[in-house]
């Protein structure tokens, strides 16, 4: 039986990606975008689209019970990907700013979630996997917004795998680490006339968004999926280089690089 698997942020980059693959490689992908002409475009591609904006409650309750009515109540894998960043320093951002960072990237996640666990818990199998960032294993300047966001994700994903544990669901985390899409471009900067940018360096270790597609198939599909999936060499160096370095020297690093 074809299995069902709903993807979250599928307009562009990692989820556009994971999308045509996932298709190609025979599964029923539901692709959730937030703009209406992104899901005619996900119609046209053959899959089932379905308008998601993860910042707004009543869209997210709308796109949970459409999931459950296409695929009758039988949802495989969530992959949990959409999201955006917020840029500039803590002090220049507001409550309602932070508010709405964490509204896309963990509240609508979480309530996704909660709402199509019924369609994966009956049947004890399935896969939840989140995108991650290497923003979810260190905080730097300027991003400390989006990072408290990932951070939490991370803890999130954490007690919603131990609590899942012998349901057959298994939950895991794909932390990209630099990856050319148009998130960067998307990004929302506080201080237009002192944009937060990568360093020089990581243009150097940066992949195209089928870097992922590896994790992302072992996360689905093998009997054992890892609890984290690195991707870039960014990604692996500093999953190392917090367990390791004292936090003074990794403060040194962070704020330099």
């Amino acid at each position: 039986m074809q299995k069902n698997i709903l993807i979250t942020g599928c307009s562009s980059g990692i989820g556009w990606t994971a999308a045509q693959d996932l298709r190609n490689r025979g599964y029923r992908v539901l692709a959730a975008c937030r703009k209406p002409q992104d899901v005619a475009i996900m119609q046209e591609l053959g899959m089932t689209g379905i308008e998601l904006d993860l910042d707004d409650a009543a869209s997210v309750e709308r796109a949970a019970q459409e999931v459950l009515r296409q695929t009758n109540g039988r949802l495989y894998a969530l992959f949990n990907n959409g999201g955006f960043g917020l840029y500039g320093p803590l002090n220049t951002i507001s409550r309602a700013q932070l508010e709405q960072q964490f509204a896309t990237n963990l509240f609508g996640t979480h309530q996704l979630t909660q709402l199509l666990l019924p369609a994966m818990l009956p049947h004890g199998e399935g896969r939840i996997i989140q995108t991650s960032s290497v923003m979810g294993l260190v905080a730097t300047p300027g991003r400390g917004a989006y990072a408290a966001s990932k951070f939490a994700l991370e803890a999130w994903s954490d007690a919603l795998r131990m609590e899942l544990h012998g349901s057959g669901i298994r939950v895991s985390l794909i932390e990209p680490g630099p990856i050319n899409t148009r998130f960067t471009n998307n990004v929302h900067q506080m201080e237009q006339d002192k944009p937060v940018t990568n360093p020089g360096i990581a243009a150097r270790f940066t992949l195209p968004p089928d870097a992922i597609l590896p994790k992302l198939h072992h996360a689905l599909e093998s009997k054992n999926p890892r609890q984290r999936y690195p991707v870039t060499l960014v990604a692996h160096a500093l999953t190392v280089l917090r367990r390791i370095l004292p936090g003074v020297m990794m403060d040194k690093i962070l704020r330099t690089h």
